[in-house]
């Protein structure tokens, strides 16, 4: 991998973060009534995309705003240019990564729109979020807050509207524990900008829609495991490469599963929730292929795991997988609405490189530093940061975090007893016999089963 390139500046990238920067700020002061650094703001957006087919639009958008006079329409066309920056910033950094990994990636998916339909339930939770900017974060009270529910609630059995229905819960979740706004003394700006624009996207009609898919025959080669841990639910994405039975290139894809879990259940424990859901991990843990027969898979790379599309295959360690077939294999483009620079995670095997482990943990690529991520390193696993800092190859996931590309280790090879030894983030998925991993199993399994017993008495009660 060509660390320079990762190193050098990306032209026009600071300006299009300090208008979207600007417009957050904005935000989080609400545009009831304006104030004179809300119309820099406004005009700081505008002035982003003057030169995009979006231009009159948010013109006009900015211009009411800043009046204190916006309607609906216009908080609409000033979420969609915010947007539109985000993902302009992700097509270069992209462009960016694939010029240093030499990766060549698809065409953007093709949408299949989503049926237009329940025009009342997005109407309304379109005004429920242009109440929001209206408040905006600063405002926000429960009474506001609690406006989403009813929406939700309306929402939820229909799975055309799901995806857009468990946003807004989340969402009005987040601000529901933040109320009153007036009190805050820390805002996540970028985050509630960023679902509320999306949120607003999502209430156009037959804006929900998804990639064309089709199905995947061939050998699925796994490389690791990212383990995304929240206090009420765990999230597993297996990245893979990808060889086709019909002979055609390798490509990069992904399968995961996320459920819900107590939050007494951690560690090592996350494993057995998902394990049932995705059988791909028992896979992974035992260093084998999957042959896959039929497997639904989206335009963007995204296997929608079915077990009965899969069966285990042979060996297939891989760090032979990332010093063989990562390098020549495609990427996926991503879908439109979801080019966000916070979705870049782009396996990558790196080797030969120096170690420092001053104020953060950075490997050095031919005269390059690029900081290491230990902070997403899991405690469900036997990687340690210790390992990563005396690590001579890396598997891992490039991400931009904070204005810098970072890596993400999944599995390094480390000195172990005078010995090369693979340690892997995600060794513990399908089992374990380690002994740091069997009690926090057994802990877990101890734990859901007074869950299940308690949830029973209150069943039959």
């Amino acid at each position: 991998m060509r660390a320079d390139l990762l190193a050098d500046p990306v032209d026009g990238l600071d300006e299009a973060l300090a208008a979207v920067a600007a417009f957050d700020g904005v935000l989080a002061g609400g545009l009831l009534r304006p104030q004179a650094a809300h119309v820099a703001g406004l005009s700081a957006l505008a002035d982003a995309v003057a030169g995009s087919p979006l231009a009159a639009r948010v013109a006009e958008a900015a211009a009411k705003s800043a009046a204190g006079a916006a309607g609906e329409e216009h908080f609409l066309a000033l979420a969609a240019a915010r947007i539109a920056l985000l993902g302009s910033v992700h097509d270069a950094l992209t462009v960016r990564l694939d010029e240093a990994t030499g990766r060549v990636r698809a065409d953007a998916p093709v949408l299949a729109p989503a049926e237009p339909h329940a025009a009342n339930l997005l109407a309304a939770a379109r005004a429920w979020l242009s109440d929001l900017a209206r408040a905006g974060w600063q405002g926000i009270d429960h009474d506001l807050v609690s406006g989403a529910a009813q929406v939700v609630s309306a929402m939820l059995p229909d799975l055309g509207l799901r995806r857009l229905a468990v946003l807004l819960d989340g969402f009005a979740a987040e601000l529901g524990a933040s109320c009153p706004g007036a009190a805050l003394e820390r805002i996540p700006l970028r985050r509630w900008a960023d679902l509320w624009s999306r949120a607003m996207l999502l209430t156009q009609p037959g804006a929900a829609g998804f990639p064309a898919s089709g199905t995947a025959t061939g050998r699925l080669l796994p490389l690791g495991v990212e383990l995304n841990e929240h206090a009420t639910a765990v999230h597993a994405q297996v990245h893979a490469v990808f060889e086709p039975a019909d002979g055609s290139g390798a490509r990069l894809v992904r399968a995961g599963a996320a459920v819900p879990k107590p939050d007494t259940v951690v560690g090592a424990g996350v494993w057995q929730l998902l394990r049932p859901h995705l059988s791909l991990l028992g896979a992974v843990s035992e260093g084998r292929a999957m042959e896959l027969t039929g497997m639904p898979i989206t335009a963007e790379g995204d296997l929608v795991w079915n077990d009965g599309h899969a069966r285990l295959g042979e060996p297939a360690e891989p760090f032979a997988t990332a010093r063989v077939a990562l390098p020549v294999a495609s990427a996926a483009a991503t879908a439109p609405l979801d080019r966000h620079p916070v979705r870049i995670a782009e396996p990558v095997f790196l080797e030969g490189y120096t170690i420092s482990t001053g104020e953060a943990l950075t490997f050095t690529i031919a005269g390059f530093p690029i900081r290491v991520d230990t902070s997403r390193v899991p405690e469900a696993g036997p990687l340690t940061p210790e390992a990563v800092a005396a690590s001579s190859a890396c598997i891992g996931l490039v991400r931009w975090d904070d204005g810098e590309f970072t890596v993400q280790p999944l599995a390094v090879e480390t000195m172990v007893k005078k010995k090369v030894t693979a340690i892997h983030a995600g060794a513990w998925a399908g089992g374990t016999a380690d002994k740091q991993g069997v009690k926090a199993e057994k802990a877990a399994t101890e734990a859901v089963a007074v869950l299940r017993e308690r949830a029973g008495r209150l069943l039959r009660k």
